[in-house]
């Protein structure tokens, strides 16, 4: 049997492209590892044979859908890899925006609002669109008010890479002075078009778990009809202690998120999954900024 040291030198004796050939099967970070292992291991990691593997096999159609693919510059395949991780690209008339998971070279999208069916999104006294410095789109959608809240997205999982279990989120910010959402569960659910899909309720407010727990007990309001009045009750808002939702949580970009479901790619066959964000109790609420729903691998 061969020592330890035997092996590393007919290791390399292995001709590059048997290492290139190895190295393809692991992983970005393992390439970068290997870098300082030796010159030769140096020389194939940086290779475009390896970086090339790392990336899915329809990027450069994926590039192709943007406006911008001509102005993308790089001299090898690694700095077009870290490229699509560090730079998200907007494709498909800056309806989505497409990128890299580091780690693993899985696709990642987000759907823009343009991209998102909103109910009542073309009616200006309820929905606007704005534009925002930190945005990743050009514009994204601000909710002046509504009593139905409906954000639907969809995407196929032939553009996303096989064999991983997404995550879909809504990535969001609350604008000052809104109001609805405070004690109000959303309901959000992701599934395969035609199903239900698993249903859950979520809450959009991030000082939620901050407020103090204690009971709120209901008010009363006088209203008077014809001349007669008549003591009305409005609902009770429900005890901190009895919430049972997830809260948003913050962003390294400063956004807000909550996450709306996950569901696994296999990859064997083309399917649509829908993803939906609904409050259809008849609430007014208003002050939501949506940038977006993400997909993107759940670690």
């Amino acid at each position: 049997m061969a020592t330890e040291n035997e092996a590393v030198d007919l290791l390399y004796m292995l001709p590059e492209e048997c290492i290139s050939s190895v190295m393809s099967f692991t992983s970005p970070p393992d390439a970068c590892r290997s870098s300082s292992v030796s010159t030769i291991f140096r020389s194939v990691a940086e290779s475009d044979a390896v970086w090339g593997s790392f990336l899915p096999p329809q990027y450069q159609s994926i590039i192709s859908r943007s406006a911008d693919s001509s102005s993308l510059c790089f001299s090898s395949k690694k700095e077009l890899y870290l490229r699509l991780c560090d730079h998200p690209l907007l494709i498909d008339d800056g309806r989505k925006s497409f990128w890299l998971e580091k780690r693993s070279g899985k696709i990642c999208y987000m759907l823009s609002p343009k991209d998102l069916a909103i109910a009542w999104m073309d009616t200006p006294k309820y929905w606007t669109w704005t534009s925002l410095p930190e945005a990743r789109f050009p514009e994204v959608a601000e909710l002046i008010h509504v009593c139905w809240l409906e954000i639907r997205g969809k995407i196929n999982t032939c553009m996303l890479s096989p064999a991983t279990l997404y995550t879909a989120c809504l990535v969001f910010k609350i604008a000052t002075g809104s109001f609805g959402f405070e004690y109000q569960p959303i309901e959000v659910a992701v599934g395969v078009a035609g199903s239900e899909g698993h249903k859950r309720s979520v809450y959009l407010d991030a000082e939620r778990q901050r407020r103090p727990h204690h009971r709120i007990v209901p008010r009363r309001r006088r209203v008077r009809l014809f001349n007669h009045s008549r003591i009305m009750y409005q609902a009770p808002r429900p005890r901190e202690e009895d919430a049972c939702g997830e809260c948003p949580k913050k962003r390294g970009d400063g956004w807000l998120e909550i996450e709306l479901g996950e569901f696994f790619n296999g990859g064997e066959d083309d399917r649509e999954v829908e993803m939906s964000v609904l409050e259809v109790n008849g609430n007014w609420k208003g002050g939501l900024i949506v940038q977006g729903i993400e997909i993107r691998p759940k670690e």
